[in-house]
């Protein structure tokens, strides 16, 4: 399966109500079959298999698992990931709940989401929401990623780090790469993966980072629509 996000660049873990786009690795595991969410004993164990796996390759080191593609479970190859912050990794405009975050596993990464609560003092079903969005933009930034599991009791629960700790060298890198330079080889190796790519312009326009204009190139952004 490394090899699968290294080659695409890019993979969901589950589809998106079983689209083919964006690409999976269940579309890669199980290209036949549909998938349906079942977790009794009587259900598809293939969906809780590929939840272990998923669990596995985060921790690997060898990709970059993230909440990403509209808040969903995606792995990233090392070199789309690394071009990815160029573009999107800033800290300009985040909240200071967010930063507050984002400081906290700065200092100390992974963290189990319990531990993270604790410490940014968002704990309860009353901080709930606050916490979530916080969370949001510094997963679509890329500021920070997921790193495996941290058992807490009942269930284990995803661990948490700075992008900057836990992949250091990609961080660096991604320093010294401008982001018209990112962006062109971004699209290059999303080639087969237009609604990530899309993805990541959209949220570059977001941010009012970047005014590029790709060269002579058109680049669809959706469905139906075209940047010249």
């Amino acid at each position: 399966m490394i090899e699968a996000i290294n080659r695409t660049g890019a993979l969901l873990v589950f589809p998106i109500q079983n689209r083919k786009e964006p690409k999976s690795l269940w579309s890669k595991l199980f290209p036949r079959s549909q998938m349906r969410w079942e977790w009794d004993d009587d259900g598809d164990n293939r969906v809780a298999r590929l939840w272990h796996l998923r669990e596995e390759l985060s921790r690997s080191g060898q990709v970059v698992y993230s909440k990403w593609y509209r808040g969903r479970a995606t792995f990233f190859s090392k070199a789309v990931f690394t071009n990815l912050l160029a573009v999107l990794g800033k800290r300009k405009g985040l909240s200071k709940g967010s930063l507050s975050v984002l400081e906290t596993l700065e200092e100390e990464s992974p963290l189990s989401t319990k531990s993270l609560k604790q410490k940014v003092k968002l704990q309860g079903r009353a901080f709930e929401g606050t916490y979530l969005q916080c969370l949001k933009p510094l997963w679509t930034r890329g500021l920070i990623v997921g790193y495996g599991e941290i058992d807490e009791g009942a269930f284990p629960s995803l661990a948490m780090g700075a992008t900057q700790l836990i992949f250091e060298d990609l961080w660096n890198r991604s320093q010294k790469i401008s982001e018209s330079r990112a962006l062109e080889t971004l699209q290059e190796s999303l080639e087969g993966n237009p609604l990530v790519f899309s993805e990541i312009l959209k949220q570059s326009k977001f941010l009012g980072e970047n005014k590029l204009k790709l060269k002579q190139k058109r680049v669809i952004l959706g469905k139906d629509l075209y940047l010249d």
